[in-house]
């Protein structure tokens, strides 16, 4: 039987350099999608989905984030005694949300790459089994995209990638999986990722996207790498390299993720994110379509 999974890691160091200049005071994670901060919907998941120990890897500059999760007590108050019960008892909701995924931080060392977050965490993990979620990721899906990992993982054994169905055009973008075997219900085994290829050379028609589950011999694989961290990417170290030496002799699987994915990582995309959220909000999105509908109406 395999392991229960646990724990969780949020790899949140990053500058987020492709939303500058929005991202200079305010960190990418800490920005809102609908009236949440989007790493507070990644939190949420992973809480919804039984985590019960949640590790963020954060940079000096990311203070707002541990802010955020942290009681304020004398804000609540305040708040209690205006009148303004309902917004009271959402601040307490979120230091709550913080205390049921046990949220800890830890600082980044080591090499770039989105490798070393992981790497850095693993050492108050221990040998176990461990999600992975990038905080720049929402999914709108009736079962948690992480509960989804979570029960392929518990299916095999074995490390889990996410998967979506991708457009071949956009094969230029995205870690493209090489699917070996289609087993049904989403569930595919791969034999590694190829990193951005062009459309002709797409090895299959999905993406991977900001989910896995990481088992101790992934972190092993994570380990050789940075002993040999000169020879790769101009000394990064990435997740992507451990999963393809580790996928060369042993079982890697995908799983197609049923539910919607949003990237806000990139301005286009998080006003997607945004306008998406919105007009599935029952008090906004009546309210954006009578706007869209005026705008579309001639002048």
């Amino acid at each position: 039987m395999a392991p229960t999974i646990r724990r969780a890691v949020i790899p949140a160091a990053g500058l987020g350099s492709r939303l500058l200049p929005l991202t200079k005071a305010t960190p990418k994670e800490m920005l809102p999608v609908g009236d949440k901060p989007v790493i507070e919907h990644t939190v949420r998941e992973l809480v919804a989905s039984g985590i019960t120990d949640i590790t963020i890897v954060v940079s000096g500059a990311k203070s707002l984030i541990q802010d955020h999760f942290r009681p304020n007590p004398a804000l609540v108050e305040e708040l209690r005694e205006a009148g303004k019960t309902a917004y009271a008892d959402a601040v307490e909701e979120v230091a709550d949300l913080a205390r049921r995924g046990h949220i800890t931080y830890l600082d980044q060392h080591g090499p770039y790459g989105n490798g070393t977050p992981v790497l850095n965490a693993a050492r108050n993990v221990g040998d176990e089994p461990m999600l992975v979620l990038w905080p720049d990721d929402v999914f709108v899906a009736e079962v948690p995209r992480a509960q989804q990992l979570i029960r392929a993982y518990e299916a095999t054994s074995c490390p889990v990638l996410a998967l979506m169905p991708m457009d071949p055009a956009d094969s230029g973008r995205y870690g493209v999986p090489v699917v070996k075997e289609d087993l049904g219900e989403g569930l595919l085994r791969i034999t590694g990722l190829v990193e951005k290829p062009k459309p002709a050379d797409a090895p299959s028609a999905f993406a991977a996207i900001g989910g896995y589950v990481v088992t101790p011999a992934i972190i092993e694989e994570l380990r050789e790498q940075t002993r040999r961290w000169h020879e790769h990417r101009q000394g990064e170290i990435y997740l992507t390299d451990a999963i393809n030496a580790y996928a060369s002799g042993r079982a890697v699987y995908g799983q197609v993720i049923s539910g919607q994915w949003y990237d806000t990582g990139n301005p286009a995309d998080y006003l997607v994110a945004q306008m998406a959220h919105a007009l599935a909000h029952p008090e906004y999105g009546p309210i954006l379509r009578r706007l869209a509908r005026g705008l579309d109406e001639p002048s």
